[in-house]
């Protein structure tokens, strides 16, 4: 099937654009390369130390000749999705011994909970954590006695911040490695209704707590589409998991299959042998397009749109905003997984799944072929799905049809014509605004605005019962230098119990939703943001603003908003508490949301 004409020129203006940087990486890896396994220029103290713990393995190690893989891990068990980790080192140095290889923990990376630092002042170093992850993973690597490397995280940061280090050390090949989501709990739909009669004061505590533990109930990543699936979907259609291997459940037989797997393939295409594939060859201008597409066709989380740039940027790769808006319109919606359905991950991997995705959206010509993976030579293989037969791991032809339409729909009959993604631009600066789960009716707002400092104000405005006619939520100061730009998904269900009173309601900001939020329109990511005398900084109370998401654009309709004072806050509070301190470099050099919101790239 011949390429869609605007993922063509998408790739070419991508291509084009990075054309200096993607030289320069390029020639760097290049070189990095060229000097040959990095063991043999290492004095024997070095090694030594290096392979002093190593037991067994001491003298294949020594010897130089077989593959070392090295781990870096994002295990702990404060994360469901991370707890399944714990025992994966063992299993891994087991099956690389059984292929002539040596595996070892390379080392740790912090992964912490957004879901645990929701709405509470942790939250302000979640982003921060994904450099930190870059940064942890980099010195993890920085041993330099690796032939491939093996990654094991899942959650929001922790996959963005992994593949900072891997392009990094792109000239390393590496593999990524899955643990799968937990099994189905309380649909996510009747826990979102719980959350919202709580809100409106209609149940006590005790009732929402028991939702919130029979939903989050066990060992797994959970299980709703937010930004830890999206980052999964994104390995498969980048070419970094092996096919099909996103949403397997955890401790099954298939799994632990797909796992010594894992470790088989990283073994396999080292440069010791005839199937070199370094991280570099594989993360190009095609790699992201096709998960920009992965993206747009599953309705994925808003979050990637802030880590896309900056993973993309480790790799000489620029993408700009125009790029997720230009493929969002090309690519059709085909998955309605919550919070834009009432299927959770395990029911969309039932219907069919990424294997039927990606045939489909290869079938239609949405995706590029033409691509390296870790698999091998062409996203084709990702068509297919693994199953244990007689006890072996095989890859089988995957599902040409979906089993349920009301999850899983083909691109030629979607569920949208368009993606789930739209840019916004207008007097008040440039965001996003995830479309999918959002009604037709519910796209455009025109209305007075409110302007808050942060979601707690929010919050008191709401119970004081102040919010009585259409209004445009405005919460500045949230960017990545205000506050590090912390998620407000706790204002999702406030701004729900609002548009279901019969109001017409939106929210702008220069912060970040979850990857979970759905129904409301929510304009985000506004950047310069306010802490920077962004336009968001000149808003006042009362003002009439036009968020119009089938236009894209966002406006303040007052005729002397240009001519506007930015106001100032004072944010010295931000500074301290619960480890702020240690980010105060991290915000004062931190880069705009257009661009990543990055540090490290």
């Amino acid at each position: 099937m011949t390429l869609n004409s605007t993922l063509d020129r998408v790739t070419d203006r991508i291509r084009e654009r990075s054309a200096p940087t993607r030289s320069a990486y390029l020639k760097r890896m290049a070189e990095a390369a060229g000097n040959g396994p990095q063991r043999a220029h290492l004095s024997c103290g070095n090694q030594a130390h290096a392979y002093a713990a190593m037991e067994d393995d001491k003298a294949t190690l020594a010897e130089g000749r077989a593959p070392n893989i090295g781990i870096v891990t994002a295990y702990n068990d404060m994360l469901s999705a991370h707890r399944v980790y714990e025992h994966y080192p063992e299993q891994i140095r087991e099956a690389a011994r059984r292929v002539g290889a040596t595996a070892q923990v390379a080392g740790g990376v912090p992964a912490m909970c957004d879901g645990v630092t929701q709405g509470q002042v942790g939250m302000e170093l979640s982003l921060f954590s994904r450099d930190v992850i870059a940064l942890a993973a980099g010195v993890a690597m920085s041993h330099n006695v690796f032939d491939a490397s093996l990654y094991l995280g899942i959650c929001d940061k922790i996959v963005p911040g992994l593949i900072i280090a891997a392009s990094t050390f792109g000239h390393v090949p590496s593999v990524f490695v899955p643990g799968g989501p937990m099994t189905s709990g309380l649909p996510n739909d009747e826990k979102s209704k719980v959350r919202n009669r709580f809100a409106a004061g209609e149940i006590g505590r005790d009732e929402l707590m028991a939702a919130e533990m029979a939903s989050y109930h066990g060992p797994g990543t959970c299980t709703f589409y937010g930004t830890a699936n999206t980052n999964q979907m994104l390995m498969e259609f980048m070419g970094l998991h092996l096919p099909g291997a996103s949403f397997v459940n955890p401790y099954t037989p298939l799994r632990e299959a797909l796992t010594t797997a894992a470790v088989e393939r990283a073994a396999g295409i080292t440069a010791l042998g005839n199937d070199y594939r370094p991280v570099s060859e594989i993360l190009d201008e095609k790699a992201y397009v096709n998960g920009i597409v992965g993206l747009m066709a599953t309705g994925g989380s808003t979050n990637l749109v802030l880590h896309l740039p900056a993973m993309a940027r480790a790799s000489g790769v620029i993408l700009d905003l125009e790029d997720f808006e230009d493929i969002s319109a090309a690519v059709p919606l085909m998955a309605k997984v919550y919070p834009n359905g009432l299927a959770d991950v395990n029911h969309f991997h039932a219907a069919g799944g990424l294997g039927y995705m990606v045939g489909q959206l290869l079938d239609a010509g949405l995706l590029h072929d033409d691509v390296k993976t870790v698999m091998g030579d062409g996203l084709s293989h990702y068509r297919s799905e693994p199953k244990l037969v007689d006890g072996e791991l095989t890859w089988t032809e995957g599902p040409k049809e979906s089993s349920n339409d009301k999850i899983l729909r083909p691109a030629s009959d979607p569920f949208q014509k368009s993606g789930g993604l739209k840019q916004l631009s207008g007097n008040v600066g440039r965001g996003v605004m995830k479309i999918s789960a959002v009604a037709p009716e519910r796209q455009i707002v025109e209305a007075k605005v409110r302007v808050f400092k942060d979601q707690l104000e929010v919050k008191e405005a709401f119970r004081a019962n102040t919010f009585t006619e259409d209004t445009i939520v405005v919460v500045r100061f949230q960017g990545p230098r205000a506050n590090g730009m912390p998620e407000l998904h706790s204002l999702t269900p406030i701004l729900s119990v609002l548009q279901d009173r019969g109001l017409k309601v939106a929210l702008v900001t220069d912060g970040r939703m979850s990857g979970a939020s759905g129904k409301v329109p929510a304009a985000i990511h506004v950047s310069p943001e306010a802490a920077q005398g962004g336009p968001l900084a000149r808003v006042r109370d009362g003002d009439r603003m036009r968020v119009d998401a089938v236009a894209g654009t966002i406006d303040i309709l007052e005729s002397d908003f240009d001519t506007r004072t930015p106001v100032t806050e004072d944010l010295t509070a931000n500074r301290f508490g619960i480890g702020r301190e240690l980010f105060e470099s991290f915000r004062q050099t931190v880069g705009n949301a257009t661009e990543g919101a990055a540090v490290v790239v």
